[in-house]
């Protein structure tokens, strides 16, 4: 259990020292020994995410959105994924959703900028 706490805070260093790749190769070895962790599936997302591996981002996200509909960063960066590919349609709910839960500027500019309006 230490050695998988240990790397978790290893992926999360690379993650925040700005090298999603191995980052995203840490957290998947721990998501694979943890499966059920929102937390360690949320950071592996955000490496996805960053290193623009926006499937495999996609695929956690959904996941985490589908567990808890309520966690409001899960659905922004959901919806940021989506707008990334191109699929600003299907972004917006997400985003909307994240910007109703929560005040956070980015929420709300990520809505306008999908919609349009800003």
């Amino acid at each position: 259990m230490n050695d998988v706490i240990a790397e978790y805070r290893r992926g999360v260093l690379y993650l925040d020292a700005g090298d999603p790749i191995e980052a995203a190769k840490i957290l998947s070895a721990v998501l694979d020994e943890e499966p059920t962790n929102a937390e360690v599936r949320l950071w592996l997302a955000r490496a996805y995410f960053a290193s623009a591996q926006l499937n495999r981002a996609e695929q956690h996200l959904r996941a985490l959105v589908e567990r808890d509909p309520t966690d409001h960063y899960a659905c922004h960066l959901l919806g940021r994924t989506l707008e990334r590919q191109s699929r600003k349609r299907e972004a917006l709910p997400f985003l909307r959703l994240a910007a109703a839960m929560s005040s956070v500027p980015d929420y709300s500019a990520a809505v306008r900028r999908v919609a349009g309006t800003g």
